[in-house]
């Protein structure tokens, strides 16, 4: 009778531990929960919204416009949600209260109005830090959905783009890439502002 309650213990224990380094070699390696931290990519996410991020995009060049990716910006200790607005070889431009994308062509600059669809209508993004233009070569250009309360690539993560602060995300500091989103239920730990 001790001998298999042993073994049946022996078989749960080991069930557990084999389930338990599944769950964490996913959480590690594949996906990431975190929850959504204050109102700055409203009105795609709000504060507490539970996502779930995707590790496994970012290792392997996934990444495209438009994607909201979760990251610890330059100079930061913390995770951030921002959305990528750049591709190789552009330069963006904040011009007249619109994102411009601009791309080199024959020895000149050929700009166009980026599309903008997701944000609410009549929404303005502004040149913050005396800069209005960010030649884009390595790394990610990424900015908040709720322009009017950011801390994104326009002012180098609240740093000022002074002294050589970065304004870009370099790839060795994305965690990866929101895959879906669910109701709220979980601790805060991922930070959107500052």
């Amino acid at each position: 009778m001790i001998k298999d309650f042993i073994l049946d213990l022996f078989d749960v224990v080991t069930f557990l531990v084999f389930v338990g380094g599944i769950v964490l070699f996913v959480r590690f390696f594949i996906f990431n929960p975190y929850t959504v931290v204050w109102e700055s990519m409203s009105p795609t996410f709000h504060e507490s919204d539970f996502i779930i991020v995707d590790k496994m995009s970012s290792k392997y060049g996934e990444l495209k416009r438009w994607d909201v990716i979760v990251f610890v910006p330059p100079g930061k200790d913390i995770p951030y949600i921002k959305r990528i607005v750049w591709l190789p070889g552009e330069t963006v431009k904040v011009k007249d209260g619109s994102v411009q994308i601009c791309k080199n062509i024959s020895n000149s600059q050929k700009c166009e109005k980026l599309d903008e669809s997701y944000l609410p209508e009549g929404l303005k993004t502004e040149a913050r830090c005396g800069i209005t233009e960010f030649p884009v070569d390595k790394g990610f250009f990424v900015m908040w959905d709720n322009r009017p309360h950011s801390t994104d690539s326009l002012c180098c993560f609240g740093l000022g783009c002074y002294n050589n602060a970065n304004y870009l995300v370099p790839d060795d500091r994305i965690i990866g890439k929101v895959s879906f989103r669910l109701f709220p239920f979980a601790q805060a730990t991922a930070n959107s502002t500052n």
